[in-house]
Order: C-alpha cells, then sequence, then structure tokens
C-alpha cells in the first residue's frame, strides 16, 4: 500500500495524504485532484478500491487503425494534447496485423471503464465490416466520436473531410493543366469516403462534358505498394494524371511511373491526400489535398468532453474544408 501511495502520489505531483484521502473517500480534496488520482490509478494499473469501481476513469480509448501512415500518429498528437487539456488520459489502441482487432480493443476499454472513446479511422468507414462493438459501445451510453465518413446507420457524431470538394479541387486543377485521361487510386469498394471520392470524380467529369471510364478507376489496400501496383495499371491504360486517396497511395504512384521509365511530373502528375509529414521532402515534392487535422481533432475532443460532461450533442457530420497544396508532383500535360 505504501508503494502504491508513493507511486500515485508522485504521478500526479501531490502528497501521499492527499492520496490516501482521496483512496479512503475523505473530504478536503479538490474534484480536479481526486480525478488525477483516479486516473492515475488506472494508468499504473492498480485497482480502485471497491466503493470507486463504479465510477468512469478519466481515460479515453484512441482507436487507430495503423501507425504507418503518417496521418494518424499526427492526429493522435493532437487528439491526445487536447485530452490532456481536458484532464483526460489517451489509451492508444492500434491494430495490427494478426494481433488485437477493434473489437477486442473495445472490449478492453470496457473492462477499463474509460470515460469515451475516439475512433480515427476504422471499421465503421467499410460498409462489408462487422460493427457489432459499435452498437455495444451505445447500448453501453459510452460517448463516442468517429473521425472519418461513417457508414449511415452508426448513431456517433463524426468529423470527416470533404471527400468530395478534395477530389474536386484535385481534378479542377489536373484538368487546368490540360490533363484528359485522369485515373483514380481508391481504397476498397465498401470504404465510404473512397465511394465519396469517386461519386465526386464522376460528377467533376460530367460536369467537364467527360467520362470517367471504369478501367481508370483502380483499388487498393492503403500502403504504398498497394498503390504501386493500382497505379501501374492505370499507366498501362494511358492515363497521365492520378488522383490518390492517401499520401502513401501517391507516392506508390509516384514509384511506378519510375519503374516504367516514366517522369514525374513530366510524363505523369499525381495527387495525394492528407498532406501528412514529410511530404514536402519527397522527390518531387508531393502536390496533396491538405486535411485540417488540428482543427478536426480539436473538434473531437470537444464533441467528445461535452458528451462526458452530460451534454447533447449532434449525432451528424460534420464536414471540414480541405485545401489542395499545388508542389512539384504535378505540371502541364505532355503534348502527344
Amino acid at each position: 500500500m505504501t508503494r502504491r501511495l508513493a507511486q500515485v502520489a508522485k504521478k500526479v505531483g501531490v502528497s501521499e495524504a492527499t492520496v490516501s484521502r482521496v483512496l479512503n473517500g475523505k473530504p478536503g480534496v479538490s474534484e480536479a485532484t481526486r480525478q488525477s488520482v483516479l486516473s492515475a490509478l488506472d494508468v499504473l494499473g492498480y485497482e480502485r478500491p471497491t466503493q470507486l469501481r463504479g465510477e468512469r476513469a478519466r481515460l479515453v480509448g484512441l482507436v487507430l487503425p495503423e501507425l504507418q501512415n503518417p496521418i494518424f500518429p499526427a492526429f493522435a498528437e493532437v487528439i491526445g494534447g487536447a485530452l490532456a487539456q481536458q484532464g483526460l488520459t489517451p489509451v492508444l489502441c492500434t491494430q495490427t496485423k494478426g494481433g488485437v482487432s477493434e473489437a477486442d480493443y473495445v472490449e478492453l476499454l470496457l473492462q477499463q471503464q474509460v470515460s469515451g472513446v475516439v475512433f480515427a479511422g476504422g471499421l465503421f468507414a467499410q460498409a462489408d465490416a462487422p460493427h457489432d462493438h459499435y452498437r455495444l459501445l451505445a447500448e453501453r451510453n459510452i460517448p463516442v466520436v468517429l473521425i472519418n465518413a461513417s457508414i449511415p446507420d452508426l448513431d456517433f457524431p463524426c468529423i470527416a473531410c470533404d471527400d468530395a470538394v478534395a477530389v474536386e479541387q484535385s481534378w479542377r486543377h489536373l484538368v487546368s493543366l490540360g490533363h484528359e485521361r485522369i485515373g483514380l487510386v481508391l481504397g476498397p469498394s465498401d470504404h465510404i469516403p473512397s465511394r465519396r471520392k469517386l461519386a465526386a470524380a464522376r460528377e467533376a467529369a460530367g460536369a467537364m462534358n467527360a467520362e470517367l471510364p471504369e478501367e481508370f478507376v483502380e483499388r487498393s489496400m492503403f500502403a504504398l505498394e498497394g498503390g504501386q501496383a493500382a497505379a501501374s495499371r492505370l499507366l498501362e491504360r494511358g492515363v497521365t494524371g492520378i488522383i490518390c486517396a492517401s499520401d502513401p497511395l501517391a507516392l506508390g504512384a509516384v514509384r511506378a511511373a519510375r519503374r516504367r521509365g516514366l517522369a514525374v511530373p513530366r510524363d505523369v502528375s499525381v495527387v495525394g491526400y492528407d498532406d501528412s509529414a514529410f511530404m514536402t521532402c519527397t522527390e518531387p515534392p508531393l502536390t496533396t489535398v491538405r486535411q485540417p487535422i488540428e482543427a478536426m481533432g480539436r473538434a473531437a475532443v470537444d464533441l467528445l468532453c461535452a458528451q462526458i460532461q452530460g451534454s447533447e450533442v449532434p449525432h451528424r457530420e460534420l464536414l471540414f474544408e480541405p485545401e489542395l497544396v499545388v508542389r512539384g508532383s504535378t505540371a502541364q500535360a505532355a503534348v502527344r
């Protein structure tokens, strides 16, 4: 017990006597300090006293599909910082191939009596994926916020970048450079943001009295290697401009062009999506659509905290405006 008191006191920055008062339910401790002590117990892996187990911890699950794509660590940094400012501690849950599933993480978070969960990308954006663990959170009245477009029947607040605007900006940019044969590299067919991007591309083409042939649309998992394979197939069909659903996919497209002896952007123009870290450092620097990560992450935490405090928040999608950032991977279409 003495060792536990000392560790918790050091973690929170208070005296052991203060920790003891919280654990024994004694008065004379501010609510903020009390919550900090309880959060420290959870983080250090100590069991709460019996009389305090019914309360939710000041922990928030942050569930990410991966960390290889730089966009997800960027979201984690913003969300983690915003949660800390609210006196909440993020618990990072990252899926790995053959590892713990999203549903398993939800079970673990429920066992820790978390105050809420933020999903930044995940199975909620895939129509054919299992969704029972989301409904379990709703049944338990756990505050949840989703970041990225969701399937229609999940009743949670959602923060998303406007996929339609992103593709429209990219499409118009390539057309303004004289590109007529524009291809897309998207995620799987059941991926809701990719569906939105495809619909927007078809609409943009139609507005210019053109069509988007099916053979100019390729799908891939969100990885550089997948982007390379998909882009290689598009290049075989003669596209001169490629719009990708993520920056790693776009880097794969650049590599595919080079493997075919083509130069970017002299022969092929490539547009990414996210404007994640180091896209200014690639060769050439990547033209991409920037998601407003800071604003989206903070909005997600605001929505989550409002729910934790008992306020009603609209269970609808809040769309954020993207911004096309033009760099060196796009140029005037070559005359053929």
